[in-house]
């Protein structure tokens, strides 16, 4: 089962949708014991990420997420769910995250002709191949947002031009972010999404 987090952050029905639509079974949940059996993790979100930690904290989450990605269970951080993964976020002050791909998240530079949020369509610029990156060079994905994760190269797998050079696509072993919504980036999302799941052993229904 491939299990889709639960903490009031947003965009979790789009992702189930997305998920359907390419005949894969997901469940919404909260519950730590779901999450620690699940063959596979989703972390989606929209919002602020002192917020996100806060109510992953609340929930008794962390932990949780932590000792199923130790264990070898394969997780997909999408949009914030991808910053969360980070060390750190500058957003309204220092916030610690869940320390599974070093880095800190940092606010995009604002310059002219690039307002913050970063919103729209972007190619990407593939940089490593991973089981997620393969055939992905100058597809267009969808972005909506206004930090940007700031990790060192070996983790860096794809980036999309704007003020900078966006980190889009970051991985450390069987942890993957996306800063971009693969649910509402069309085919190519889709293909994201399946070939996450390829890592998580699930099959279609």
């Amino acid at each position: 089962m491939i299990v889709v987090i639960d903490y009031d952050a947003g965009n979790t029905a789009n992702v189930l949708r997305a998920l359907r639509e390419i005949g894969v079974s997901a469940e919404l949940t909260a519950d730590p014991q779901k999450i620690a059996q699940a063959d596979g993790l989703i972390l989606p979100g929209v919002g602020a990420f002192p917020t996100a930690m806060a109510i992953l904290e609340d929930r008794g989450l962390v932990a949780t997420i932590k000792t199923a990605v130790a264990q070898g269970t394969p997780l997909l951080g999408i949009c914030l769910g991808m910053q969360l993964l980070l060390d750190s976020s500058l957003e309204h002050g220092q916030t610690a995250g869940l320390g599974l791909i070093p880095g800190v998240c940092r606010p995009i530079p604002a310059q002219p002709g690039f307002p913050v949020p970063h919103m729209g369509w972007n190619d990407l610029h593939v940089l490593q191949e991973t089981a997620l990156t393969q055939g992905l060079a100058k597809q267009d994905v969808y972005f909506v947002h206004s930090y940007y994760t700031d990790v060192e190269t070996t983790y860096l797998d794809a980036t999309a031009t704007y003020s900078l050079p966006v980190p889009a696509m970051i991985s450390k072993g069987k942890v993957f972010g996306c800063q971009f919504h693969p649910e509402k980036s069309g085919q190519t999302g889709l293909g994201i999404l399946q070939a996450f799941v390829g890592l998580c052993g699930q099959d279609k229904d």
